[in-house]
Parts: C-alpha cells; structure tokens; sequence
C-alpha cells in the first residue's frame, strides 16, 4: 500500500489518496471543519483524477471524522469581492470567466465517472451540498444509518452545480429530485436506499467493512468485462433501445475477440 501524507493546508485541499493494488481510497481529511470544502479541495481532486491509471478499478471516496462532507467553507458564502474563492470573487468575474472557474470545479466531481473505474462513495454524518454531490458523483454509495444528504442550494439563492443534478434526477427521479433541491429536506439513510439513491445502510461500526466487502466483490469479475459492463450502463441512460442494443452487440464482439484471443 502507498498513502500519500495528510494535506495539512488550504493550499492542498485537505484531500489525502491511498492506493491498495487496484482500489484508490480519496478522503476528505479536515475532520474538524466537519470536512468542509474549498476550490483547494475540487482542484486537488480533479489532480487525482488527472493522475489515474489504467490499473485502477475501484475508486473509495471517504471524509474523516463523524461526517462525510458538511459542503461548502462557510467562509466563502461572503458576498464580499475580497474573499479568495468566495461566492462574491465569481459574482465579480465576468459570465464567461465565472463559467470556466466552475467548469474547473465540477471537474473535479465528474472524473468520478471515469470509463474503467466503478467509484464508492462511504457517507457517514452530514453530506449536505457539495458534501452530498459528492457522494452523487460516484457510481455506489454505502451508507452509515445516521448518515444526512441535503441539497440546500436553492434555499441560499443558489443552485447545485457540482454535477449533482443530472445524477440525482438518475437515481430518484425527475419529481423526487425536484422535492429535494426546492425543499432542502435532509434525507435519511433508509429513505435513501428506498428511492436507489444508496446501495446499502449499515450501523456506523460495520460502514467500513461494509464498503472492504464491496469493493472485493466489484473486483471480482474479468478487468475487460467490467469495464464494457459499466460502460454500457452509463450508456443506457441516455441511448434510445436501438442504439442501446447497437452498443451491446459492439462490446459482445470486442468481448468475444478478447477471450480468443484476438
């Protein structure tokens, strides 16, 4: 196993890897601000993204302590130009700019859905905002049963905008997202597995184990396999049945040409 050490400022995002042969765990590690995030933290993770390999397979996203991610800094909420990062400096900026800084921040949510890894989101405690889009911008997410997903956005005048509408809507629904995001309601950890927003809700003690099982069991299958297998359910989202079909018959021939040998 190979870790990189704790980032201890906000220059490094407070994001620490680990990578245990084909399993990469990425955590959140600013327990005591209840893992609060910055531009910092989405620039550090877009940089883990920009550094996979192909040998990677399984991706674990965790935050330290008693909670996932409590989202934004609050510090950055201020309204005041001056504040590095804060919502005031992209109100300054001109349109264009204001788009490409945040283009920069969803890319570090979106690599999540990277063809060749399946990701794991491990949520305990608050995941509210950018916390919660966090845990959508992963494949799975296992859930501790005092686990919080929260959506608040839309309550401060804002809108979600780290890639977690187009999942959201995905895994609940089109009427059930719009309830989430327009009301803020915090949903609970069975509530979550009921809608398909969360594979599983354990006890805080077993989350990690729960998670090491699942992990095992997704490295389970041919590294090939998986990898066609994952990429045709991404597609399945937005392909209509014929082109579905179509993607199927494609990865079957690459499929078959690779177990003769071809």
């Amino acid at each position: 196993m190979t870790s990189a050490p704790p980032a201890g400022a906000d220059a490094d995002g407070w994001v620490r890897t680990a990578r245990n042969g084909a399993v990469l765990t990425v955590t959140l590690d600013r327990a005591d601000q209840l893992n609060a995030q910055t531009p910092a933290t989405w620039a550090a993770l877009r940089a883990v993204g920009e550094s996979l390999d192909d040998a990677v397979r399984v991706v674990v996203v965790r935050g330290a302590g008693r909670s996932f991610s409590a989202g934004l800094d609050r510090t950055l909420f201020s309204v005041e130009p001056g504040v590095a990062g804060g919502l005031g400096e992209l109100a300054a900026l001109p349109a264009e700019q204001t788009q490409d800084r945040i283009r920069g921040y969803q890319a570090g949510f979106r690599w999540l859905r990277s063809p060749g890894i399946v990701s794991v989101a491990a949520v305990q405690g608050h995941a509210i905002g950018a916390g919660a889009q966090l845990a959508l911008a992963c494949d799975l997410r296992v859930l501790a049963d005092d686990a919080q997903l929260r959506l608040p956005e839309a309550g401060l005048g804002l809108v979600p905008d780290l890639t977690g509408t187009s999942t959201l809507v995905e895994l609940v629904g089109y009427s059930r997202a719009v309830e989430l995001c327009l009301t803020g309601r915090a949903m609970g950890a069975d509530e979550a597995v009921a809608t398909g927003l969360a594979t599983v809700a354990v006890p805080a003690g077993q989350l990690d184990g729960t998670v090491d099982d699942l992990v095992a069991a997704l490295l389970t299958p041919d590294a090939g396999a998986a990898r066609e297998t994952l990429a045709l359910l991404r597609s399945a989202v937005r392909n209509g049945p014929e082109e579905q079909d179509a993607a199927e018959r494609a990865a079957q021939v690459r499929r078959l040409a690779a177990l003769a040998g071809r």
